[in-house]
Formats: structure tokens, C-alpha cells, sequence
């Protein structure tokens, strides 16, 4: 098979396209990636001189671009995608242009090439905050921001797709991913490279505020079992059972670490941040049997060991975008 994975050079898209050659060595895989905001070559620089990846600088918007990669290629796993509240919150523009015009592109092109499978990765954010227990493939899409909006919107367009022009197309849900490799203005990365130097770790509001945390290998190989065995025109949401609030997290990390709370401060709140965000993944343990393979103890110390020894690829990071970076959960 021949794969185009889209936003490759991402935290989560560069982690399952080492995952997917280290499975199927022989199988081909294109990355297209416009190198924007999260990008990183450094992210696949084990795997760039292989015969059976390509890259490909592009964006998903590009018509004849993704007419031609789609062409060639037996299914699509878009990752790509504006991912961070904050910024979406600042400017919704580039998410509208990537998160939905990008996939109405792709799914325009489906139409001429049915064959082909188009996994979509979305967000456990389209259902908005919960109040109390876990949102289904059946529950009602909610999103809070502009962000998951947009995320909300790329499932639209896939369903109707799907139904109106038959459409090979699967959707996935994730909670909270955390691993190597992750952008450094998400909690975990950050709290470890900020308490790496000594610095304070800020946290907004209380502190309070609930995620479900998945190690991204785990992540990987359910996208994986999706692609191969999920059933056309189904959604599958994915969770590991990990529900923490921040303060959890923070303190965790700061103690593994040989730091205490000290080290923790207290910022404002930002605009509309959801509370809790939970999913019920009974279908695809059921259906596909996946489960997760890493429980957060030991995906947590294997994440401040990898970052511990991987200073070349945090060196690399541009020292402003961390001093900016700001919080996102």
C-alpha cells in the first residue's frame, strides 16, 4: 500500500508514520506537510533516507497538489490541522482555511476516486465540556471554540460525503495525546522543558480543569486498526481512561523531576476554557479490539526521559516560540 498521510511533520503525525513503517516496512508512505506552525523535519530524521518515505512540501487547500498525491496514492490519514484554542481564539482564519477548506479539498477529490479510504482525525473538543460522563459516537456535537468548530465542521463534511457520494471515509476521536516529539506549547512538553530550566510552570485558572491523556503510540496503533479494519462511514472515538486535572499533571511531572509545587503559578483563565473533556471508547475495544498499551505512569517517565536526552531536538525548537508558547488544555 501506498499511504498520504497529511501534517506528517506534527507531533501525532510523525509518531504514526514511524509506528506505521516500523509495522509494514513494506508499505510506502507520501507526508505532506506545509511546514507551518508545529512542524518539525527533525521529528522524522530517523526514517527521512528510507526508500518507502516521501516528503512533499505542500498544503491541503492546493487542488492539483492533492489531486495528484491522491492519485497515486491507496488512502489518505489526514492529520493536518490548526490545533491550538489560543490561537484560534486570536485569529479562527487559518483554522477555516485548513480544517474545513482543506478537507472539503480532499473529499472533492474522493468523489472521482471512490476506492480510496480517507481516515479523518478529529477531537474529542467537537463535543464540548462535560459536566458528568462520556461522550459516544452518538452524542451531540458541542464545540466551544473556534478550533473544535472547525474540527466539528471537517466531521460534517465527511458524513455528508460519505452518505451523498459514497465516499470511503472513517473519523476518529482522540482525547489528550502526550509523548516524544510533542510541540512544546502543550502542557506536558512544556511543564517538562520549563521545570528543565527552572522555571515556573504556568497553569490556568485553578487548575482544575479535566483531560483524558493517551500515550500517542497508543494513539497510533488504534488510527491504524481504523484504517485497516474500521467500517466505512463510521466514527471511532479513542481514550485510554486517564482522566486528570492539571494540577494532577503538573505536580506529577514536577515530582519525577525532583521539583515541588513551588514551582507552579497561577495565571488567568483563558477565554470559554472547557472544564472536562471525556470518551467512551467501548466501540473500537469491541469492534476493532484495540486497547492501550502504556499506562501513564510509565508513558509520563518515558516522555521526561525522552526530552532529558533528546536536547539536540529541543535545542532546535525556536527559543522564542517556547518563551511564548502559551498554555493549551
Amino acid at each position: 500500500m501506498k499511504i498520504l498521510v497529511t501534517g506528517g511533520l506534527g507531533f501525532i503525525g510523525s509518531n504514526f508514520i514511524i509506528n506505521y513503517l516500523n509495522e509494514f516496512p513494506e508499505h510506502t508512505i507520501i507526508n505532506l506537510d506545509n511546514e507551518n506552525h508545529g512542524a518539525n523535519h527533525q521529528n522524522l530524521i530517523s526514517i527521512q533516507k528510507k526508500n518507502n518515505y516521501e516528503f512533499v512540501k505542500g498544503d491541503i487547500t492546493n487542488h492539483k497538489l492533492m489531486k495528484n498525491l491522491i492519485s497515486i496514492s491507496d488512502a489518505i490519514v489526514n492529520f493536518a490541522a490548526e490545533s491550538h484554542v489560543d490561537r484560534s481564539i486570536s485569529d479562527a482564519t487559518p483554522f477555516i482555511n485548513s480544517n474545513i477548506l482543506g478537507v472539503f479539498t480532499i473529499l472533492e477529490i474522493l468523489k472521482k476516486e471512490k476506492e480510496k479510504r480517507l481516515v479523518q482525525i478529529s477531537t474529542d473538543e467537537v463535543f464540548g465540556s462535560l459536566k458528568k460522563n462520556s461522550a459516544n459516537e452518538n452524542f451531540k456535537l458541542n464545540p466551544s471554540s473556534p478550533y473544535s468548530s472547525s474540527k466539528a465542521s471537517a466531521e460534517l463534511l465527511v458524513n455528508s460525503y460519505f452518505v451523498t457520494y459514497e465516499i470511503d471515509t472513517v473519523i476518529t476521536r482522540c482525547t489528550n495525546n502526550y509523548g516524544p516529539r510533542q510541540f512544546p506549547e502543550k502542557l506536558i512538553p512544556k511543564t517538562i522543558l520549563l521545570a528543565m530550566q527552572k522555571q515556573k510552570i504556568p497553569i490556568y485558572g485553578n487548575g482544575k480543569n479535566i483531560r483524558d491523556w493517551i500515550h500517542v503510540d497508543d494513539h497510533c496503533n488504534a488510527v491504524k486498526e481504523v484504517l485497516h479494519k474500521g467500517k466505512s462511514g463510521e466514527s471511532y472515538n479513542i481514550s485510554a481512561q486517564n482522566e486528570l486535572d492539571n494540577i494532577q499533571i503538573v505536580t506529577n511531572i514536577l515530582e519525577k523531576m525532583g521539583l515541588n509545587d513551588d514551582y507552579l503559578e497561577f495565571v488567568e483563565d483563558r477565554p470559554g476554557h472547557d472544564f472536562r473533556y471525556s470518551l467512551d471508547s467501548s466501540k473500537i475495544r469491541n469492534e476493532l479490539k484495540w486497547k492501550e498499551e502504556t499506562s501513564f505512569e510509565d508513558g509520563i517517565e518515558k516522555t521526561i526521559d525522552w526530552y532529558v536526552k533528546n536536547q539536540e531536538w529541543c535545542n532546535g525548537i525556536n527559543k522564542e516560540i517556547l518563551k511564548k508558547a502559551k498554555w493549551n488544555n
